[in-house]
């Protein structure tokens, strides 16, 4: 954990409470900008070993989705119908509007991820159900 908060220098943040029911485990935020002074919101998102979000998508009629640039640790990424993608530091995931995804640390990493929701039109968060854990230790 001390080399992972060494290399996480957006740093953990709070406990994630306002969205814990949408995660496997313990994740941590910490806001980078202020939605009152900055049109677009950024957030370190730290994930503990383990840890990933549920299945979700970022709806949106015209532009939106989500912008995540990796900073610390390890992870994955995976779309729906597609492989899981190993993250390292350095990495940025482009998701597009209306693509069903998920990301979080690997099952033995820390992880952490600036994460960016690109403006759109009509957009919305749908959260959906967990990654099961077969198919999460199968990776």
């Amino acid at each position: 954990m001390n080399a992972f908060e060494q290399e996480n220098v957006f740093g953990i943040g709070q406990p994630n409470d306002a969205y814990a029911k949408y995660f496997v485990g313990n994740s941590y935020l910490n806001p980078l900008t202020d939605p009152k002074t900055c049109p677009l919101f950024l957030a370190n998102v730290t994930f503990a070993p383990g840890c990933r979000n549920n299945w979700h998508i970022h709806h949106a009629s015209k532009d939106g989705g989500q912008l995540l640039i990796c900073t610390a640790g390890e992870g994955w990424y995976q779309e729906a119908g597609s492989p899981a993608r190993s993250l390292k530091p350095g990495d940025v995931v482009v998701i597009p509007a209306n693509v069903r995804h998920w990301h979080g640390a690997k099952k033995d990493s820390w992880f952490a991820h600036i994460a960016l929701e690109i403006p759109g039109e009509n957009g919305s968060t749908e959260w959906c159900e967990p990654v099961s854990d077969e198919a999460y230790l199968a990776l």
